[in-house]
């Protein structure tokens, strides 16, 4: 699978204008730096497709939820969320 691209980011987030393609640029960025930490290994080419998902979800949440926190909202994990798309593929070190 190839890179994430903004047009992939913006699929995902089902944005069809011009207006935030800066912002969603630095999400994607964003999401695909945390990734890559998360897990140990860089994002190429050769990236599974669920971590390429998972970057999409975490560049969504980025995107939805532009602070830290949420006032008047309750806020759950959902199953076969980020982590678990990612658990796989996390390096442990000894």
């Amino acid at each position: 699978m190839a890179l994430l691209t903004l047009t992939d980011a913006k699929a995902h987030l089902n944005v069809t204008t011009e207006a935030d393609n800066d912002l969603i640029t630095a999400k994607l960025a964003a999401a695909s730096d945390w990734v890559a930490a998360y897990t140990g290994a860089q994002i190429t080419e050769a990236t599974p497709a669920r971590v390429n998902e998972a970057i999409l979800m975490l560049t969504g949440h980025l995107f939805a939820n532009r602070e830290a926190t949420l006032i008047g909202l309750s806020a759950e994990q959902l199953p076969f969320g980020l982590l678990d798309m990612l658990s796989d593929y996390r390096g442990w070190c000894a």
